[in-house]
């Protein structure tokens, strides 16, 4: 039987699911916007370096005392691995009684064999992949919550449009991942709308990382 606090908006609208292209060496390639999920050398030391080390992570999980949240939001779910690394350094750095929430958005989720033959690629985070492959859904609009570690962890899944789920979303957020593909494939997830919601929805000590950058993606 499935956690009751792990929901999803069963009766929501449905999304296109992401459409894939497997390359020889087993990474997943986006064939609606022709870019990479992650680094062909290393997805997890380009997490580590792009998003973890940038945002301090590191530091300030070993600084949460008992009772505190810290909560981190991403532009673009792909096959989850960005949330997978944060969640296992969590596991290792933070003291018991503090706790993680992960925003993340996708327009397009992988399709449930797709996202679990992803998943497969790294089996340093099986532990938690094996427990997020366990009640991943099929996509529908809307905001799915999913509960870990008796509710130490917790992960917002926001499907649709960002400009849309993110301003649905209640809460400040104090770290940002922006991993929505490249500003020359996918300007959508680029535009200054989309920075001025994140604006609204952190405070002063917020920080944010990103792969990339570009003169104008409007």
């Amino acid at each position: 039987m499935s956690d009751p606090e792990n929901t999803a908006l069963s009766h929501a609208p449905a999304l296109s699911h992401a459409k894939l292209e497997w390359r020889d060496n087993g990474q997943p390639v986006s064939s609606q916007y022709n870019d990479i999920y992650f680094s062909t050398e290393s997805g997890l030391e380009e997490t580590f370096h792009t998003f973890i080390k940038p945002n301090r992570l590191p530091e300030r999980f070993s600084r949460l005392n008992t009772g505190e949240c810290i909560s981190i939001a991403e532009t673009g779910f792909g096959t989850g691995l960005n949330f997978l690394c944060v969640w296992q350094l969590f596991d290792e750095l933070a003291t018991d009684g503090s706790r993680l929430h992960f925003i993340s958005t996708e327009k397009h989720p992988l399709k449930q064999d797709d996202f679990q033959r992803a998943l497969t690629l790294w089996p340093e985070l099986k532990k938690q992949a094996s427990e997020l492959a366990g009640l991943y859904l099929p996509a529908c609009q809307g905001q799915q919550h999913f509960v870990f570690a008796n509710g130490r962890v917790r992960l917002t899944l926001l499907t649709g449009d960002v400009l849309d789920t993110l301003s649905d979303f209640s809460g400040k957020v104090d770290a940002w991942f922006l991993d929505g593909f490249a500003p020359s494939k996918n300007p959508d997830m680029w535009r200054s709308e989309l920075f001025d919601i994140m604006a609204h929805k952190s405070h002063s000590q917020t920080t944010y990382a990103t792969f990339t950058a570009a003169p104008d993606c409007t």
